[in-house]
């Protein structure tokens, strides 16, 4: 038999997945290309001229600096110092001035300066110097010593001698002629020195200090004060009375 009316048959369908849209591009955007590299065997040679004067140039500067480093050298050992006067010295021998200031054997004098005279102002026994050169080999040297002022009793009992500035003069004399000074308590060494200076004119022979004040010891006499001030506003008082003890105070002079 047949069917008059034919059946559907049924059909497996099959999904397509959609197809991807595609992404905009941005006009302003470019994709990047590598720079080429270029190997340094493909950089042109310099030309032959130019070579030529670079290397004229660096031979030039080889001969400049041969050239000096002979000039210096000549110089060296053509113009030592072959004459030195030293002047001024009275405790210092002149060997050792000599030595002070760096005038060795054979030194050239155009290198010779003040950093090669550093000793001097290192010296305690140099208040002052004066190096002068003169033209082609002599130097001269002149000096202004400091003198023994005063002996100082240091606190270990050792006598030594001092400069008006309170300098030590290592391998001085120490003559009885000058002020002995000496204390205790806290240093008031600068204040016994200043007043052997401001009294030197009474002939001061001693200065001793503590913490309370200063007694200065002369040949007439002997003079305390508390205070520097009124000691030398009174000090006159050591010729008014001869051979007395005097206490200076602010208020007035008190003799016994």
């Amino acid at each position: 038999m047949t069917d008059p009316e034919p059946r559907v048959r049924n059909r497996r369908i099959t999904a397509v997945p959609p197809a991807p849209e595609p992404t905009p591009v941005s006009p302003d955007l470019s994709p990047e290309v590598p720079a080429p590299e270029v190997s340094p065997e493909g950089a042109p040679p310099l030309p032959r001229g130019r070579r030529s004067r670079i290397n004229r140039r660096r031979l030039w500067w080889s001969l400049g600096a041969v050239l000096v480093a002979g000039l210096l050298a000549a110089s060296w050992f053509a113009l030592p110092v072959r004459s030195v006067t030293i002047g001024g010295n009275h405790q210092l021998p002149e060997a050792q001035v000599r030595q002070l200031a760096g005038l060795t054997p054979g030194f050239s004098w155009p290198y010779y300066g003040a950093w090669r005279a550093q000793g001097l102002a290192h010296s305690p026994w140099v208040q002052s110097a004066v190096v002068t050169r003169r033209f082609p080999d002599a130097v001269d040297v002149r000096v202004v010593e400091r003198v023994p002022f005063a002996r100082w009793q240091r606190p270990d009992g050792s006598v030594v001698a001092l400069a008006e500035d309170g300098t030590v003069l290592p391998g001085a004399r120490l003559p009885d002629t000058l002020p002995l000074l000496s204390g205790w308590g806290p240093d008031r060494l600068r204040d016994a020195l200043f007043v052997a200076r401001a009294l030197g004119q009474y002939n001061v022979q001693s200065v001793a200090y503590t913490p309370s004040g200063i007694t200065a010891k002369t040949a007439g006499g002997t003079v305390w004060s508390g205070d520097l001030k009124n000691l030398l506003k009174y000090a006159g008082a050591i010729v008014q009375f001869p051979s007395k003890q005097i206490h200076i105070y602010p208020w007035g002079v008190s003799v016994q």
